[in-house]
């Protein structure tokens, strides 16, 4: 008996020793039902759709804080806690205050709201009363590689330009996306006051004018920074209104130029010359401003190597949604934003949980924030890319999670900016260690990679890739295409974005992709947080030119 048992232990030692010692334990996986866990109570409709500032956001912030902390991981905000508190301004304009009117030399003009001008909120003062002289820009467009530059004989200085709306057709999409968001700083980088943007012909084909009008009552948002100032816009441009075609006519005719002349050339892609406009407008309007804040969720893993520590790989998806619905046509009033974007914040925590389920931390640190305001124009990710908790510099890449629609068995991802750095050979070998292919943007004329979070953190110079599941289905009785194409028609902001809602439609929610995916991201991440090298911008990159630091880019040299 004695014996036996002398064995019986002997061979648990030898056991335990060999676990012990074994040099290759397997790297944790994905839950399915921890991802059905998170996105059930994150799109359940007591949070009201989490609308940036609203109650139902901050239970949201809340809950994913406390999933957080209870892995482990620290608070990464600056002052040490899980949230880092974006100040907001909320701005809402008064009804029946807009007007704008132009006084030329034979006669004055006042236009009719909405009909033919409309203006939004202002976002820098409660009451404006602008007036000024006007020069026409063209598109208002500067760019050395493409050889624009709208401005390069009009003085434009304290007075109003007037542009036109949309880009020309030749720019590669994602280069006129970036050109497209940065007419405003052009023109005040010229001493512009006020913007006029005008309504096209070719603008009417994509966006008909009247579409617009739906969108009147919509307040803008924007934060603030520590003094009190607008962190997004430019107080030179004190406001700007939005031309329809029809009012502009009569005030190009002033200056002796044919307003129709100019929609042929810009329908056969030339670029009109500026040329100074008559008379001068009058813009006024009234705002109410309203202060709130909306948090977003900051954590992190602390690297374990003495120096690669100090880097920071930041995974990233949006907290927020669009909050209530006012479609009178349905009952349903919540927007649950299951898709967009509780399944991107649900990925984020499981990829969390994995991270922290390693017997040893990755060599370089990773920050998990669930961002605010992404729906009011990617404010949370402005906030954090413009006061970071860590020096910008010290950022190495991001990986940004966006309405995952986990609504097939995907056999591709998809990486918006895999293109644009070294990252994209990472995440095709961390797509391949689960079986699943990287595909090319299939829709490159969106300018996708330009319209999420990590677009803000690509702005101040570092390296990110946004996720998406592919078009393609494991399954060959689901066109995964169709299905998102399907889901992006018919439930994209709608209330219909609800569990109850896609899985009569579509069947189960795919919690299992969820998972695949969670592993893509958790592959990703470390491959990166363990590299040697940090990774670099391609050298052929547009946003490696307009972006990129000499630190993390490659040269001409180096180009593949």
């Amino acid at each position: 008996m004695l014996k036996k048992s002398f064995l019986l232990l002997a061979a648990t030692a030898l056991t335990l020793v060999a676990c012990a010692t074994s040099p290759h334990k397997p790297a944790p996986r994905a839950s399915a039902k921890v991802i059905e866990s998170h996105l059930t109570f994150l799109a359940d409709d007591l949070l009201e759709g989490r609308d940036t500032g609203s109650r139902g956001h901050e239970i949201a912030a809340r809950y994913i804080a406390q999933q957080l902390q209870a892995l482990g991981l620290k608070g990464a905000a600056a002052d040490g806690s899980f949230f880092q508190r974006v100040p907001l301004r909320k701005a809402q304009l008064v009804p029946g205050s807009a007007s704008l009117s132009f006084n030329l030399a034979d006669e004055a003009l006042t236009l009719s709201y909405p009909q033919q001008f409309f203006t939004g909120p202002n976002l820098q003062h409660t009451e404006l009363a602008l007036q000024g002289e006007m020069v026409f820009v063209g598109y208002g467009l500067v760019s050395e590689v493409f050889g624009l530059n709208d401005y390069a004989t009009l003085d434009v200085k304290g007075k109003v330009v007037v542009m036109l709306s949309g880009l020309p057709a030749f720019l590669p999409s994602e280069e006129r996306a970036y050109l497209g968001s940065m007419k405003t700083e052009f023109a005040a980088e010229r001493g512009a006051i006020g913007i006029l943007t005008l309504h096209t012909p070719e603008q009417e084909k994509t966006r008909p004018y009247a579409n617009s009008l739906l969108y009147l009552n919509t307040p803008s948002m924007s934060w603030l920074d520590n003094d009190g100032n607008v962190g997004r816009g430019f107080a030179e441009i004190q406001g700007s209104a939005y031309l329809h075609p029809d009012a502009a006519t009569t005030l190009f005719n002033a200056a002796g130029q044919s307003l129709e002349a100019i929609f042929a050339a810009i329908a056969e892609d030339k670029i009109p010359v500026g040329f100074a406009l008559p008379g001068v407008m009058q813009l006024t309007s009234k705002t109410l401003h309203q202060a709130i804040d909306s948090p977003n969720v900051l954590a992190v893993l602390p690297g374990s190597d003495p120096t690669l520590k100090n880097e920071y790989v930041v995974l990233t998806a949006h907290s927020d949604h669009i909050g209530l619905s006012n479609d009178l046509r349905t009952d349903d009033k919540v927007n649950n934003g299951a898709m967009d974007n509780a399944a991107g914040v649900a990925i984020l925590l499981e990829t969390a949980r994995l991270f922290a389920a390693l017997p040893t931390a990755p060599k370089r640190s990773i920050i998990f924030a669930a961002v605010t305001g992404e729906e009011k124009g990617l404010l949370g990710a402005d906030y954090f890319a413009k006061q970071p908790p860590v020096p910008i510099t010290q950022m190495v890449a991001n990986v940004n999670l966006d309405m995952p629609v986990l609504l097939y068995p995907f056999a591709d991802l998809i990486a918006f900016g895999a293109n644009h750095s070294t990252l994209g050979d990472v995440v095709a070998r961390a797509a391949a260690k689960e079986g699943i292919a990287l595909s090319a943007d299939p829709m490159p004329e969106q300018a996708i990679f330009t319209r999420s979070d990590h677009y803000r953190l690509v702005q101040q110079g570092v390296p990110a890739v946004f996720l998406m599941t592919g078009f393609t289905s494991k399954d060959p009785k689901q066109d995964g295409g169709k299905i998102w194409g399907s889901f992006f028609a018919k439930h994209y902001h709608k209330p219909s974005d609800d569990i109850a809602s896609l899985t009569k439609e579509y069947g189960p929610i795919r919690y299992d992709a969820g998972a695949v995916f969670t592993d893509i991201n958790f592959n990703i991440a470390l491959e990166v947080a363990n590299s040697a090298d940090k990774p670099l911008w391609r050298a052929d990159s547009f946003f490696k030119q307009v972006f990129g630091r000499e630190d993390n880019s490659e040269s001409d040299k180096t180009k593949p």
